[in-house]
């Protein structure tokens, strides 16, 4: 006979305390922590290793930190960094700089009326008192084969505070001269292009200046527009840096100044403009980040650059230290812009070179000058593949590498 009695069962586990299941949770918590951890750190240590080895990111490793920082969506932090080591360290007060910082040779030559813009005016300081040879402009770069000077430099102190630094300016004459952008694989991105970094050979032989573009895309709230191509959506009233098929350069206000139409090669935005008609725009002084650009605060005297073009269509470029966007714009109406707009800041990206040498024959870094000898990056930059910014280049134009014959 069958038994019905049911077979024997171990008694079951006792059930986990309230405690030892909020130990057990909290160890599971931790591991995914900590290999999370693990991940993250590895993953950001192998792209940061790669990043201060990586010359397109700076010349040096602290602003090539910055760069991955900002390109690994940690802005925030690389922003508050700077602006603490700003108050930590911030420009100099007062001081003189030396004489030689306001450029040398010769400031005039003889040359044919016609067919050139005529010389730009001094430039009156914005210090208090000017120093000798402050303002005034020398004859730099390559002149045409008739001997017409192209372009000019001239020096002056950003403003009545920090005497001790020096920024430059160049004027250039784009009946003389023609631009081309040069973009990169980083700024904008989007490639290929036919105009990038290295400079080619044959585009190098009548070269005469070269100079930074702006922000990062994401940090110029405009767009970008170059060899047919919109690689960014351009922006209606957005600062705009333009340049024509026949080589010309402008610079102005989207939709009012300049406009899309079948002449334009290429357009380079970047925030608003800081000088229109004639003037610093209304609340240049303001600290807005949301006008101006939240990169650093725009009080601050640090690296910065600018573009503007003159009443007579003459392109200005100024760059150097200890400048606020206000000091910029305001150099940069002493210099004789009708309109003009902000381009890089900090050291490593404000660059300024000219170059000389024999007329059609081809220009490297060896034949360059930066405008301050404080500018990181040589002029030979932009004859690297490695580079990966955009830049502007000007060039003599091919009329005038030849000498006419005399009837």
């Amino acid at each position: 006979m069958n038994s019905r009695r049911p077979g024997f069962r171990p008694p079951a586990p006792p059930r986990p305390t309230r405690l030892e299941s909020v130990v057990y949770l909290r160890r599971r918590i931790l591991t995914v922590a900590a290999i999370l951890t693990v991940l993250v750190v590895g993953y950001y240590g192998v792209t940061l290793g790669a990043a201060l080895t990586n010359p397109s990111l700076g010349a040096n490793t602290s602003a090539r930190a910055a760069e991955w920082g900002r390109e690994s969506g940690l802005g925030f932090m690389v922003t508050w960094a700077e602006n603490i080591a700003y108050k930590l360290s911030p420009p100099k007060v007062g001081g003189e700089p030396t004489s030689s910082q306001f450029g040398s040779g010769p400031t005039a030559v003889k040359v044919p009326a016609g067919g050139h813009l005529p010389a730009p005016i001094n430039i009156v300081s914005p210090a208090a008192n000017p120093l000798p040879g402050e303002g005034v402009w020398h004859i730099a770069g390559r002149k045409t084969a008739s001997g017409i000077p192209t372009m000019y430099e001239a020096f002056v102190r950003p403003d009545a505070v920090h005497t001790s630094y020096v920024v430059g300016a160049v004027w250039m004459d784009p009946t003389l001269l023609k631009a081309q952008l040069y973009s990169g694989s980083q700024i904008p991105g989007g490639g290929p292009y036919k105009f990038t970094a290295p400079v080619k050979p044959a585009d190098s032989k009548n070269l005469v200046a070269s100079f930074n573009a702006g922000f990062r895309m994401k940090d110029a709230k405009g767009g970008y527009y170059t060899q047919g191509k919109t690689v960014i959506p351009l922006v209606m009233g957005a600062a705009s840096a333009v340049i024509f098929k026949d080589g010309t350069m402008t610079v102005g206000k989207w939709g009012r100044d300049v406009y899309t139409n079948h002449q334009i090669a290429s357009v380079r935005q970047n925030l608003v403009l800081i000088v229109d008609n004639g003037k610093s725009v209304p609340g240049i002084n303001s600290n807005n980040a949301s006008t101006w650009g939240a990169t650093i605060h725009n009080a601050y005297a640090v690296w910065r650059s600018g573009v503007g073009v003159t009443r007579n269509g003459a392109i200005l470029y100024v760059g150097g230290p200890s400048m606020s966007i206000a000091d910029l714009a305001n150099v940069m109406v002493r210099a004789g812009a009708y309109r003009a707009m902000e381009m890089d800041i900090n050291t490593d990206w404000v660059t300024f070179s000219s170059f000389t040498g024999p007329l059609n024959k081809v220009t490297t870094g060896a034949n360059g000058k930066s405008l301050l000898p404080a500018m990181r990056e040589a002029p030979s930059h932009i004859f690297a593949s490695w580079w990966q910014r955009d830049f502007f280049t000007m060039n003599l134009r091919s009329n005038q590498t030849v000498t006419k014959a005399k009837r």
